[in-house]
């Protein structure tokens, strides 16, 4: 009964009892956290212990309330953000394959003509459909050619042509578009991020900074006490 109690703490802050594995000592928990706690559980104290979902949770709302200070209002992206600094979650993501498997078959459609409507092979394959067709009307079929001289329904072909590639050119760049914006919104996210984690890294190592500063003071506390016991022993 009694090992079963020294694997067991309380949590200060729901006050239930749970595994040491569950809990995290008080004194690690950064001041700026232990203020948001205290000021809903004055009796806080930092000999205690706090479960990891209530730290969570604290540590949730001091993110938002950083972000909150510096922006206002948090966007959807920011909140996503400031959840996957308290899961512990990656944020990066392959977005390039995340937004092909969202594109429609027209849509890879439009791709592919466009990749191929600006490339030399179109080019040169559109230059030798006009000479063979104005070779044909010009020369084979001097006498009875479908379409004489100036050509008027490979006027009419090229204009059908035109009139059919701008929208299918304007489809594919508006989905270029749509892919910038979002991988432009990723990359906010993981810089938000980044830049929070550092923030928090600072906080930590000021915090660890501060700490061995106050036991190198005590342990000089006590080393000059031990000295000034040496001193008095030898006056006597």
């Amino acid at each position: 009964m009694a090992n079963g109690q020294t694997r067991n703490g309380i949590c200060q802050v729901c006050g239930k009892s749970k595994p040491k594995s569950q809990l995290v000592p008080a004194s690690v928990v950064r001041n700026t956290v232990a203020d948001g706690i205290r000021r809903e559980h004055p009796d806080w104290s930092g000999d205690g212990f706090i479960c990891r979902a209530d730290l969570n949770r604290y540590r949730s709302r001091y993110i938002q309330s950083l972000l909150e200070q510096e922006k206002g209002q948090l966007t959807t992206l920011e909140q996503e953000v400031a959840e996957s600094l308290i899961q512990h979650e990656i944020l990066s993501r392959n977005i390039e394959s995340e937004f092909e498997k969202r594109a429609t078959l027209g849509e890879h459609l439009s791709d592919k003509l466009s990749e191929f409507g600006g490339s030399w092979a179109f080019l040169i394959a559109f230059g030798v459909f006009m000479l063979v067709w104005m070779g044909i009307n010009s020369i084979l079929l001097v006498r009875h050619p479908f379409d004489p001289y100036p050509y008027i329904l490979l006027n009419l072909v090229l204009s059908c042509l035109a009139a059919i590639q701008a929208p299918v050119i304007m489809m594919s760049q508006n989905r270029q578009e749509a892919k910038d914006r979002m991988r432009s919104k990723h990359d906010y996210q993981i810089n938000m991020k980044a830049e929070l984690e550092i923030r928090q890294l600072h906080e930590k190592m000021d915090f660890l900074l501060s700490s061995q500063w106050q036991r190198l003071l005590e342990i000089q506390q006590v080393q000059l006490e031990l000295m000034d016991e040496v001193t008095t022993h030898r006056r006597r």
